[in-house]
């Protein structure tokens, strides 16, 4: 089908008060993404020319995502008139008056339907020639979903909303899955038709089958082979369900391009994530937003990874990482905190118990231990030893620290920002730096070590401590 003869509907209007939320029910993201970012991706892949996000209910928040993201999507507010029937309606009337074609009618809250099976309800549509097409889904417990009748040749008869079926309506497992493909004519001219004579007073798009049928033209119901596609998410019970689901397909999806994952249960994997081949992730692995990992790399135990760039041959054991990039063959972890900003160049080591923030750490430099790198720039092939601390904020402003390449610092320095300690220099055990240091100098405080003799044994007399002073003494 040509572009231009084909616009999709998404309805995306409804209040939600299921979810208990002051966050907008379509704003709830399952990996990574908002449910209303699924669907108007999907609707967006089907090389439709028109594609009609139709908001009502907290639109100032859902306005703004839709521009951002979907520029070129042709927004529609749903007026106080209720209903599914009415917002479609509502999304109608962005068409131009010389739109003829076909319309796909779906929802925000079906955030697992995909391109594939609304392109093969579209072609069933066309070369049957019906006037509508709709996929229905079988579910053990159809509780609150529409039941379709069908009739003596299986043939489509109608949509009865739960509310209004009779007892035994409400024994058919067959239900309305929401999505839809209509002839946009017939379309319109069926709206016209229906009213709001039901239990909830509200106009049906439901309805609209029926009208289409009166008017003498074919409805084709589907049944969907896969339930997870047309699941709805109307609370956050539904909302972990979908998700769980959505997550369980990414994994077997990276497994099969190649990726070990060793637990698929407690990973987790956003959409947005990219895996080469040969990466291996561990159990309690979270990888999340705008993350690239590069092949042979080794992600957890217990990891996660927000807008981070990894490399190849990388190791990041129990750590927080966010927003860094980390170059080929360097280590991280177990227990570092990494902050945005930081770069870790090939070969380099972030170690157990070390913080860093807006620090680029050059190709081999290490920080082993305890430490905390913030608002700085390390050389290559540079130490910083054990309990290192950058202090970078006087209270009011943060300042820059420079360390060079081929540096050596002790244990327990402290690098009073700004400060620059040149290429090849060293610095002592327990050093405060408060000045620059030239190349290949050694910087070290000069508060001379004092011992008071027998203090213990005279000011801690009777303590354990005393009494083996006194023993060794003896």
């Amino acid at each position: 089908m040509s572009e231009k003869h084909l616009a999709v509907v998404v309805l995306a209007a409804g209040e939600g008060t299921r979810m208990h939320s002051a966050t907008p029910k379509v704003m709830h993201e399952i990996s990574g993404l908002p449910m209303l970012h699924h669907t108007l991706a999907t609707a967006s892949n089907l090389n439709a020319s028109y594609v009609i996000p139709v908001i009502r209910h907290e639109k100032e928040k859902l306005e703004p995502y839709i521009h951002a993201f979907f520029p070129k999507a042709h927004i529609s507010h749903q007026d106080e008139l209720p209903g599914t029937g009415r917002a479609v309606e509502c999304g109608l009337s962005v068409l131009p008056d010389d739109f003829n074609g076909a319309v796909v009618v779906t929802s925000a809250d079906v955030p697992l339907l995909d391109v594939a099976t609304i392109e093969s309800m579209i072609d069933v549509h066309l070369s049957s020639g019906a006037g509508a097409t709709l996929l229905t889904a079988v579910f053990d417990d159809a509780t609150g979903y529409g039941r379709i009748v069908r009739g003596s040749r299986n043939e489509f008869v109608a949509i009865v909303e739960h509310r209004d079926a009779s007892l035994e309506e409400l024994a058919i497992s067959e239900v309305n899955a929401g999505v839809y493909v209509f002839d946009y004519q017939l379309l319109k001219e069926a709206l016209a038709k229906v009213g709001t004579s039901n239990a909830a007073s509200e106009k049906y798009l439901t309805d609209v089958a029926t009208e289409i049928k009166k008017l003498g033209k074919e409805v084709i119901a589907l049944p969907v082979s896969d339930n997870w596609l047309v699941a709805g998410v109307n609370n956050r019970v539904q909302l972990q369900q979908v998700g769980a689901e959505l997550n369980r397909r990414i994994c077997e999806g990276w497994m099969l391009a190649g990726v070990t994952i060793l637990d698929p249960q407690t990973t987790f994997i956003d959409i947005t994530a990219v895996l080469a081949e040969d990466v291996t992730i561990l159990p309690g692995t979270h990888l999340k937003g705008i993350t690239r990992i590069g092949s042979g790399s080794t992600i957890g135990p217990e990891v996660m990874l927000h807008d981070s760039q990894v490399g190849k041959d990388v190791s990041i054991v129990k750590s927080h990482v966010n927003g860094a990039v980390i170059e080929d063959e360097a280590t991280v972890g177990p227990f570092s905190y990494i902050r945005p900003g930081t770069h870790l160049g090939a070969g380099g080591k972030i170690g157990t118990f070390v913080e860093t923030k807006n620090a680029v750490i050059g190709a081999g430099s290490k920080i082993p231990h305890l430490s905390y790198v913030g608002d700085a720039t390390i050389g290559e092939h540079s130490n910083i030893g054990a309990g290192t601390i950058f202090a970078n904020y006087d209270g009011v402003n943060k300042h820059h620290t420079t360390v060079g390449s081929h540096v050596r610092s002790g244990s327990h320095n402290v690098f009073v920002a700004p400060v620059a300690i040149a290429d090849g220099a060293y610095t002592a055990a327990g050093t405060v730096v408060r000045k620059d240091v030239a190349a290949g100098d050694l910087a070290m405080s000069l508060a001379p070590q004092k011992n008071l003799a027998g203090w213990v044994l005279a000011q801690r007399a009777g303590t354990s401590s005393a009494e083996a002073a006194k023993k060794a003494k003896e």
